[in-house]
C-alpha cells in the first residue's frame, strides 16, 4: 500500500508506531542493570562493561545523523525492513558474544540502528492533520519513552532470572515479531529528495544554517533534555548517600515516577484549544524549572525528588512535543531531515547536561547538580523569550 503526504494515517497504525517505537527503543536500555552480570561473566572490570552503555548512546547519536536523513531518500517501509533486520543481526551478535570487544561492536551496532522511532515520529507528523498532528506526535512519542522507562526494569529482571544474554536473545525474537508488523501493516510513502547521499548531507546542514524555527526548537530541546540528563545521571550518587542510602533499584524505580509526567505530557497537544504553541511552550520551561526547586529545597526527602521527578518529566517532554510540532510545521518535505538537525542538538544537550552535572557533583555535590540543571533550564527560557516573537515574524 503506497500512500503520499496528503493522505491520512489511520489510529492503528499510529498505535503500531507507537509500541512499536517502545520495542526498539528499549533494545539501547536493556544493558544498563545488566553491565554487573556482564563484568562477572567476562571477567572484566565495571568500567570496562560501563563503555557499552556508552557506545550504544554514541551509536544511537550516529544512527540519528546518518540513517534518519534516509527517510527522505529512500522508501521508508523498505528501509524500517532492512533497518531491523540490522537490528536483529546486531542483537544476535551481542547474545552470543564472548569477547569484550565483540560486545562493544555489537553494542554501537545496536545503538546506531535502533533510530526507527525517529523515522516514524516524521511519518506521524507527515500524514496528520494540523489539529491531530500534536497529539499523534504524542501517542508515539509515550511509547518510546515508555520502552526507555520500562526497559530498564524488565531488563533487570530478566537478566537476574536468566543471565544477561537471554535478554538480548528475547530482544532479537521480539524484533522478528516487529519485522512482520511493519511489513503487513506500514502504509508506505514515497521519497521527496532525488540527489545523492552527500547531497542529502548537505541539505541537513542547510536545514541547520537557514531554519530559524528549527534553530530555536533545537536550543530550547537540547538544554531541556540536558537539564532532566543532569538529574538522573547524579540522582544514584545523591541517594547512595545519607539520608537515603538506598541502592541502585529504589532510584530504578524513580524512572517510573517519571513515567507519570512524561505520559501526561502525550495529552499536551490538547492544550493547543486553548493555547497557542509557543504559549505551551513557556509554560513547559516553568514547569521543568519549578522541578529544580523541588529537586534543590526539598532534595533531601522522597516526596521532594519523586515530585522534581515527575514535573521534570512532564515539562521537558511537554516542550519536546510542542518543539516537535513547530519545526513539522515547515513548509518543506524535508521531514526526516528536519528531524535530524532537531533530535542530533537534543542529545548532544543531553550529552553536555551529563558531562557538566558530573564535574558538578565533584565540586559541589547536590548544590552544584541543581545549580546546573536549573541553569540548562533558564537558557531554554531566556532563548525562548528572547527569539520566539522575531522567529515567529519571520515564518
Amino acid at each position: 500500500m503506497q500512500i503520499d503526504s496528503t493522505s491520512r494515517i489511520s489510529r492503528t497504525v499510529i498505535w503500531l508506531m507507537s509500541i512499536i517505537s517502545g520495542l526498539v527503543v528499549a533494545n539501547n536500555y536493556y544493558n544498563q542493570p545488566l553491565l554487573g552480570l556482564i563484568s562477572k561473566d567476562l571477567n572484566v572490570t565495571e568500567s570496562a562493561a560501563g563503555k557499552i552503555s556508552v557506545l550504544t548512546q554514541l551509536g544511537y547519536a550516529a544512527g540519528l545523523l546518518l540513517i534518519v536523513p534516509l527517510g527522505d531518500k529512500f522508501l521508508r517501509k523498505k528501509l524500517i525492513l532492512i533497518d531491523l533486520l540490522l537490528v536483529f543481526g546486531s542483537l544476535l551478535w551481542m547474545t552470543f558474544a564472548t569477547e569484550l570487544w565483540m560486545l562493544y561492536v555489537a553494542s554501537l551496532l545496536i545503538g546506531t540502528t535502533s533510530v526507527i522511532p525517529q523515522l516514524f515520529v516524521p511519518i506521524a507528523a507527515e500524514l496528520s492533520s494540523d489539529e491531530e498532528r500534536s497529539g499523534n506526535i504524542g501517542l508515539v512519542m509515550s511509547g518510546l519513552l515508555l520502552g526507555i522507562l520500562l526497559s530498564r526494569f524488565v531488563g533487570g529482571i530478566v537478566g537476574e532470572l536468566w543471565g544477561w544474554r537471554a535478554m538480548f536473545g528475547i530482544a532479537a525474537g521480539l524484533m522478528i515479531l516487529v519485522w512482520f508488523a511493519v511489513y503487513k501493516m506500514l502504509p508506505e510513502i514515497q521519497p521527496n529528495f532525488k540527489g545523492t547521499y552527500k547531497e542529502l548531507m548537505q541539505s541537513v546542514a542547510n536545514l541547520a544554517r537557514t531554519q530559524p524555527v528549527l534553530q530555536l526548537a533545537s536550543f530550547r530541546g537540547a538544554m531541556a533534555f540536558g537539564s532532566m540528563c543532569a538529574l538522573f545521571t547524579t540522582l544514584v550518587f545523591h541517594m547512595e548517600k545519607p539520608p537515603f542510602n538506598a541502592g541502585a533499584s529504589v532510584v530504578g524505580s524513580f524512572g517510573l515516577a517519571g513515567a507519570v509526567g512524561a505520559l501526561a505530557a502525550a495529552k499536551v497537544g490538547k492544550l493547543q484549544k486553548y493555547l497557542d504553541i509557543n504559549r505551551i511552550i513557556f509554560y513547559s520551561l516553568l514547569i521543568v524549572l519549578g522541578s529544580w526547586a523541588f529537586t534543590y529545597f526539598a532534595g533531601e526527602t522522597y516526596w521532594g525528588l519523586i515530585v522534581g521527578v515527575i514535573l521534570v518529566d512532564l515539562g521537558v517532554q511537554s516542550s519536546h512535543i510542542m518543539n516537535q510540532t513547530n519545526y513539522f510545521m515547515i513548509k518543506s518535505n524535508a521531514v526526516n531531515r528536519l528531524n535530524t538537525v532537531y533530535m542530533v542538538s537534543y542529545f548532544i544537550g543531553g550529552s553536555l547536561g551529563t558531562w557538566t552535572a558530573s564535574l558538578a557533583w565533584q565540586q559541589a555535590q547536590w548544590a552544584g547538580v541543581c545549580t546546573v540543571g536549573a541553569t540548562m533550564g533558564v537558557l531554554a527560557l531566556i532563548a525562548h523569550l528572547l527569539f520566539n516573537k522575531k522567529v515567529n515574524a519571520a515564518k
